[in-house]
Formats: C-alpha cells, structure tokens, sequence
C-alpha cells in the first residue's frame, strides 16, 4: 500500500509541478495545460491509459453540465448592464438613498451587488466616470471612492455566484450554489468593511482629484469634502433604478427560496416548483429575459443579440479553464491520491479547510489569474476534503477567499484600477490596490479560522 500510495503521490506532484510550469513558463493555454496536468498525474499514479481518458471526459462533461449554462447566461446579462446603463444607474441609487458624506459606501455596495453577474474589470470601467463625477462634484479623493468601488467589485466577484469563478468551484465541490451564495455575502461583508476602513486613509495620503479643466488629475492639499453641489443624473437616459436591480435580485431570491425551503425540509408539489424556478440554471435565465426586455429597449433586436454574442467570446475561457479543472479534479479521484493524501493530512496539525486557501493563494501570486487559481485549489483539493470532516461549502469558499492575495502587476484589475484612477508610481499602485486586496484577504483567512473552530 505505502508503494501505491508513493505511486499516487509522485503523479500528482509532478502533474502539479507540470502544470505550473506550462502556465507561467509557456505559450500553452490554461485550459490546455490542465488536461495535460491530468493526464500526467493519472498515468504516473497508475491508472491505465483508458481510465484517464475517461476520467478526463467524465470530469469535463460532469462538471459543465450545469455549470456552462449559467456562466453563459451570465456573461450575456453582464454586457447588457454594461451597454444600458443599469451599473450606473445602481449607484446613483445608493449615494441618493444613503445621503452626501457616504458616497464611498454607496460605491462599496455598488460594486458588492453589480460584480454578482458582471466581470470586476467591465464593472470598474464602466463606473469609474461616476467616482470621477463625485471626486470633481465634492473634492472627495477620487483614490477613496475608487477604492471603494473596486473592493466591492472584487470581493463578490470572488465568491459570490452566478459570477463563473465561485460556480465552478461550487461544481468541483459538489455543493449547492445557494448555499455558497449565502455564506459568500456574509463572508465578504467583513471583508468589505476592513477594505473600506482602507480606502478613507489612503484616499487622504493619496489625496487626488480631477483637474479643473477635465482634463487629467491634480493633488492640493487635503481639503474636507464639499456638499454644496449635489450629484445629479445629468439628464442622461438611463433606465429606473427597479429595473437596473431587478435582474440580479430576482435569480438571487429564486435561488434563495429555493435553499430554504429545502432546509426546512419542505416537500410536494411546491416545493417541486419551487425547486423548478430555483434552479441556478432557471433562475439566471430569468434574470437573463428580465434584462433583455427590461434594459434593452433603446437597441433593435439585432443589437441586443450582437451585444450579447460580445459577451459570450469572453465566457470561453471560464468554462474551458472550468471543465479543465474538472478533469483535474476527476483524475484525483479515479487515481485514489486523494483518499491517500487524505489519510496523511488526518495525522498533521494542517487544518484541512486550509488547504484551498494556501493553494489558491500560491497559485494566485504566481500566475496572475483568479479564476485559474480558485479553480486549480478546488480541482486539486476537492478530492482530498471530500474524505475529511470538512463542509464543502467552506472548502469552496476557501479556495474563492485565497486569491484576494496581493493583487499586483501579473493581474488585469490591478491595472484597471490604477489606470482608471489615474495612479503611475508603482509604489503608490501597490498601495492603492495591492495593499486593499490583501487586507480583503486576511480578513478573509480570520473568517476560515473562526468557521473552522465553529463548525
């Protein structure tokens, strides 16, 4: 057995290893490199050839049966946010019902609900302008409401579904997606509060505004926020604030009806119904047809359809990387290495639930991309958990929280957010954005530790 077992251990070591090495080091895809990692690792752990293959397809198949589904759909309802204005006018919304003086806030909460069904990065440009707008409007550091702004995008978008990171790790674990959707929100609450608390210092030390003129940013002296000018639609054509929301609430409270009924044990037909409309898949498709009808009356059927098309070329690559995992995921357990590698974590100090979390921090540092880290940590340790007295739920969300790490030069929003507020100087933009990940993230590892001493 301890020959076995070593078997086991060498192929999934060298399939890790493998698999790092082609995503930092070569051209090949991540996608690609996931089922090579596979492969690797089921054929030096000693499973015959045939059986990897089938677990390679079996694991892919399996775990976009659902899941591929619901990151198209949306992607589609993203870009129909991005092209109608709903995003902007949700934080309208906020800063008029929260009042002058929280404007960060507003922003903070924006982002937490706008990043549930659109990418972090399209969320920050798209409204970016507004932080900008109040920056000039109240002479509030635009570094603050960006900050603000992009905390909240991040943080839901990595780990709160429909967003396609945290489902396909909901996949891989095999837990219900309304389940990690409750504990992600109560989970990043925290976390976008200590990011809050961040943004108001760093907005006064980076203390930075829109020029005069419009045009590029100026840094006077600190000055305290003025009200006198109130933010105001400027007559733009956007759609009521009922509508802008409608399209996330609804699917989040199908999905959550659904979750509760089935813990309270409900049975019969309404809760087949319920079950039904429920459904991630359905209940997504109907936030989906909200959107299309509600948001793109402006556009003609044929652009509404060219819009969402944009959306689902960048879908691609999630639900390929998704299903790589998969694969992944299958060949460790076809392999047993992780039920080996279980049995020796049961004799370590290790808290199991870390194990996602350290995985995805690693990789996330490393290579750049949260979705790839978040989904390498939950392919490689759903497995193992599944043997251990771990809830899933937390061993998903663990795999989410790790990425948050250090965001830095090899990721896309680290520089969205720097570029879009105006920050050059490198050691300001790991300040600005580096720093605030980073605190997400420890917040993020407290909250693990606590959850693992409660439950």
């Amino acid at each position: 057995m301890e020959a076995v077992g070593s078997q086991m251990i060498l192929g999934l070591i060298v399939g890790i290893t493998i698999l790092v090495f082609l995503i930092l080091r070569t051209r090949i895809h991540a996608f690609l490199a996931l089922i090579i990692a596979a492969s690797i690792t089921g054929v030096i752990g000693g499973m015959p050839a045939n059986d990897v293959l089938a677990a390679n397809t079996n694991g892919f198949g399996s775990t976009l049966g659902n899941i591929g589904i619901i990151i198209g759909f949306g992607v589609m309802m993203g870009q129909i946010f991005e092209i109608s204005g709903a995003a902007e006018r949700m934080a309208q919304t906020f800063i008029k019902k929260l009042g002058k003086g929280k404007e960060e806030i507003a922003l903070a909460i924006t982002g937490f609900l706008v990043s549930i069904p659109i990418f972090c990065d399209s969320g920050f440009v798209i409204l970016s302008p507004l932080t900008k707008a109040i920056s000039r409007k109240t002479k509030k550091s635009v570094v603050t409401l960006g900050v603000a702004l992009a905390a909240g995008l991040v943080i839901t978008h990595s780990l709160v579904p429909p967003t396609p990171g945290p489902v396909g790790v909901a996949g891989l674990f095999g837990v219900n997606v309304g389940s990690i959707i409750l504990w992600g929100i109560l989970l990043a609450i925290p976390m976008t509060i200590a990011a809050l608390i961040y943004a108001k210092y760093i907005g006064k030390k980076i203390y930075q505004i829109p020029a005069e003129d419009g045009e590029g940013w100026t840094r006077p002296a600190y000055q305290e926020p003025d009200y006198e000018s109130v933010l105001d639609d400027d007559n733009k054509d956007l759609p009521s604030a009922s509508m802008s929301f409608a399209p996330i609430i609804v699917p989040i409270i199908l999905i959550l009806i659904d979750t509760v009924t089935t813990a309270l044990g409900i049975e019969g037909s309404l809760k087949t119904i319920i079950g039904f409309f429920g459904s991630p898949v359905i209940a997504v498709g109907i936030g989906l047809i909200i959107a299309i009808y509600g948001l793109t009356g402006k556009y003609t059927r044929e652009e509404t359809i060219e819009h969402m098309e944009e959306g689902i070329k960048s879908a691609g690559i999630i639900i390929l990387v998704t299903g790589g995992g998969g694969a992944l995921g299958m060949v460790l357990r076809e392999s047993g290495a992780g039920t080996y590698i279980a049995e020796l974590i049961t004799k370590t100090s290790i808290p199991a639930i870390m194990l996602p979390f350290i995985i995805s921090t690693l990789v996330r540092l490393i290579q750049g991309s949260g979705t790839v880290a978040m989904i390498t940590a939950a392919s490689i340790t759903a497995p193992i958990l599944a043997n251990l007295n771990v809830n899933p739920v937390f061993g998903a969300l663990a795999a989410c929280i790790g990425l948050l790490v250090f965001s830095h030069f090899n990721d896309s929003f680290f520089w969205v957010v720097n570029r879009m507020l105006g920050i050059t100087d490198a050691k300001e933009q790991m300040q600005v954005w580096s720093v605030t990940s980073t605190i997400a993230w420890a917040v993020g590892f407290i909250e693990l530790i606590i959850i693992s001493l409660v439950f």
